[in-house]
Order: structure tokens, then C-alpha cells, then sequence
């Protein structure tokens, strides 16, 4: 197989676990004759201080042209401290997800059993979780109206959303339930909001045409609540943006860390591949990133772009073994890690490429 891949490392620790999911697709292709060729492209804080602009054109048209994107992360510290700041490096992000018509976010909370002791969450409440989330991308109070009124003294944030919007990312939840355990919460906050009534609308109009399906409705605040309580009861979970922003970085938790999660955003052209963690400036340059969230994105850019589950497989079984040999980055570590089998950024890839 022939394809080409843009590779997007951004900002943070985005540079430093992109390059080791890069290695891990050249290993791939060695082991199965594939040919991949690469490309990489500027967003975010680090594009607008090359370029003022935080998705340049040629990153755009870059990414239209390549077949998948390996994404690191986008966010500085600087913007953070600044509302005021007309060009933000998270504008990169947004105006991506719209041109490519990214419009369904997958999030797999996979646990591993190694790591049962690294979430602090109690075990026996964990094991055996297995969530797959759909977080709707491109509508929601995110890309609604926003702005300033009274002199700046108030500020307002539109949500909106329209059928077609959420029926289509419905559609691809209820498709991924037929193929694992046949049950689907979809999250709102239908007692409250508006947007909220009519996604829970087009959900219950959609049911029917799925009738292996067991579907259920949860507002977002009992949701947030059952994540931590009792995580094994959900398998596919639908929500709207801002709700899947927010619960899926809760559900990190049940992986242990944020360094254990990836992440596809799809819609209707090239795919997008990321690690749910962010730039996390606070640990950049250090060398202590954990690259397996990068790793785990690479395995469903095989799978779901390219159709490459055998080698998605693979590399997922690298991970468990590796995390299984007793190896752990600083931010899976426990007490009872011994200190040789502590991995930084760079280690961590290293040891990985040998269980490929």
C-alpha cells in the first residue's frame, strides 16, 4: 500500500510524541512492504510566530492533499494569560476542523490491566472498561456567535445545532455499537437546553432503524457522575462538543492518564490523528511526555483510513506488552515502578519499536 501522510506536530509536547508515531509508521511499513511517505506543516502557536496565521494556506492545502494526518497538538501558556489576543494557536484547530469537514471525534477509552493501579479510580470499579466516544466537532457553542456587549462587560457564546448535524454523527455511533456490544448512551442536557432537546430528538427518531440497539439518554452532569461510578456500564457514547470535551478528559481517568488516549477526528476527507493531552507546556522539553497516546492515534490511522487492522493490531499488542514487561513513562508510573523500567519520550518509542 502507497500513501502519504502529513505529519502536523504543532505545539508542547506535540513535536516530541508525533516524532516517535512517526517512527512507529516507518516500522510498520518495513514490516508489512508498505510505502509511506511523509510531509509536516506548521499550526498553531508555532505557525503564527513563522507565519501570523495559525492554519497557514499551504498547512490547509497540505492536509486536503495527504491521505491521513498525524496531528500532535496545538495551545500556549502566553494566549492562556491573554483573552484579549485576537489570534489564538486553538483558531488553528477550529478553522482545520471545518475545512475538512472533521465532524465526528472517536475517543477510545481503552484500559490497559497494567495500568489499574495508575488511575485513581479503585480497580475493581475499572477493570474490564471498554468506552468508545463520539464527540460531535464541528458545531455547538464553539463555533456558534460569540462576542462582547456593554462595553465589554458582557460576553455571550451561542450554541447551535442543526438536524442534519447531529444526525449524521448519530448514525456513525449507532453503526459502531452494531459492531461491539449493542449499546448506546447518547448525552444531553435536555431538560435545560434547547440544542439539547432536539439532539435527543433526532436520536429517538433514529432508534427505530437500529432495533439491535439498546439506547439510552443521560443529561451530561449524571453522565460525569457514572463515569467515575460506574464506567463499565457505557459502550458507545454520543454527545454534542463542549459535553464530549469535557467528559472525555474525565474519562482519561479510567486509562490512567491522559498520555494513554487517542484519538480520530473523521468526517466526509482526510482524517485527523491525535493525542487527547494537549501541549502541556508545563512538561515540554523535559523529555518525560508519554508517546503512547501518539502511538495508539497511529493504530487507528491504519485501521480506519486505511484499513489496516492487522497492523493497527500489532500495534496495539506493543503497547500491552511493553506495558506488560513492567515499562512505564513519569506519568503511569506507581510506587512499586523500579526506577530502570521508568521511560522518558525518547526511551519509551525506542523499547515500543522492539515489540513491533
Amino acid at each position: 500500500m502507497k500513501k502519504n501522510i502529513l505529519i502536523v506536530p504543532g505545539d508542547g509536547i506535540g513535536q516530541e510524541v508525533t516524532e516517535v508515531g512517526k517512527k512507529v509508521l516507518e516500522k510498520i511499513a518495513q514490516k508489512f512492504g508498505h510505502e509511506f511517505t511523509y510531509d509536516e506543516a506548521l499550526i498553531g502557536h508555532v505557525a503564527i510566530e513563522a507565519t501570523g496565521n495559525p492554519l497557514p494556506d499551504e498547512t490547509l492545502a497540505k492536509m486536503k492533499a495527504s491521505d491521513a494526518v498525524l496531528f500532535g497538538a496545538v495551545g500556549h501558556p502566553k494566549y492562556d494569560n491573554d483573552p484579549s489576543a485576537k489570534v489564538r494557536p486553538e483558531q488553528g484547530l477550529l478553522k482545520m476542523r471545518k475545512e475538512l469537514g472533521l465532524y465526528a471525534n472517536l475517543r477510545p477509552i481503552k484500559l490497559f490491566d497494567e495500568l489499574l493501579g495508575a488511575s485513581s479510580i479503585k480497580p475493581e470499579i475499572l477493570k474490564g472498561s471498554d468506552i468508545l466516544f463520539f464527540r460531535e466537532l464541528t458545531g455547538d457553542i464553539y463555533f456558534g456567535e460569540k462576542g462582547r456587549k456593554n462595553d465589554g462587560d458582557t460576553a455571550y457564546d451561542i450554541a447551535e445545532y442543526s438536524r442534519y448535524e447531529v444526525e449524521r454523527i448519530a448514525r456513525k455511533a449507532f453503526e459502531a455499537a452494531g459492531t461491539r456490544r449493542k449499546k448506546l448512551c447518547s448525552v444531553d442536557k435536555a431538560n435545560v437546553l434547547e440544542t439539547s432537546r432536539l439532539w435527543r430528538e433526532v436520536v429517538q427518531k433514529l432508534a427505530p432503524e437500529y432495533p439491535d440497539i439498546e439506547v439510552e439518554h443521560m443529561f451530561v452532569d449524571s453522565a460525569a457522575m457514572m463515569l467515575i461510578k460506574d464506567p463499565r456500564r457505557f459502550d458507545v457514547v454520543v454527545t454534542a462538543n463542549l459535553f464530549g470535551d469535557i467528559l472525555t478528559d474525565e474519562a482519561s481517568q479510567i486509562a490512567g492518564s491522559m498520555g494513554m488516549l487517542a484519538s480520530a477526528s473523521i468526517g466526509d476527507g482526510t482524517g485527523v490523528y491525535e493525542p487527547i493531552h494537549g501541549s502541556a507546556h508545563d512538561i515540554t522539553g523535559k523529555g518525560v511526555a508519554n508517546p503512547l497516546a501518539s502511538v495508539l492515534s497511529v493504530a487507528l490511522l491504519l485501521d480506519i483510513s486505511f484499513g489496516l487492522k492487522e497492523e493497527s493490531e500489532v500495534i496495539i499488542a506493543a503497547v500491552d506488552k511493553l506495558l506488560k514487561d513492567g515499562y512505564r513513562t513519569h506519568d503511569i508510573k506507581d510506587a512499586s515502578t523500579p526506577a530502570d523500567k521508568i521511560l522518558n519520550t525518547e526511551a519509551a518509542g525506542e523499547e515500543l519499536l522492539k515489540r513491533i
